[in-house]
């Protein structure tokens, strides 16, 4: 199994547990455009808890990925998925964390 393959197996099982339904051609195509850094331990996790990360997603994934307007609720929408992949999991892993953003935004469709 490649490397690329073994991080959406355990995007799958993340999803699975916190029983989120979704695409795996999408969630493929999440993991896809994050690049090399889904190979990087520290890179592949999100610090839901530290500021400045949060602040980064909001800029450059909801802004300037997904089309949101820094007046759209952009702390809500982090907050939800949050509460989604289990604010307690420690571990979670960034291709599934944006599958959930997308998910929110109605925009899944965009990675297919």
């Amino acid at each position: 199994m490649s490397k690329f393959d073994d991080v959406v197996d355990r995007c799958k099982t993340q999803l699975d547990k916190q029983k989120v339904s979704y695409d795996e051609t999408a969630l493929r195509g999440v993991a896809k455009s994050l690049g090399p850094s889904i190979y990087n331990k520290d890179s592949l996790l999100v610090a839901a808890s530290d500021k400045a990360e949060m602040d980064k997603i909001k800029t450059n994934f909801l802004i300037g990925k997904m089309g949101c307007k820094p007046s759209d609720d952009l702390d809500g929408i982090l907050s939800k998925a949050v509460e989604t992949i289990g604010r307690s999991n420690t571990q979670k892993l960034r291709p599934a964390f944006y599958y959930i953003l997308a998910q929110q935004l109605g925009k899944v469709n965009t990675y297919k």
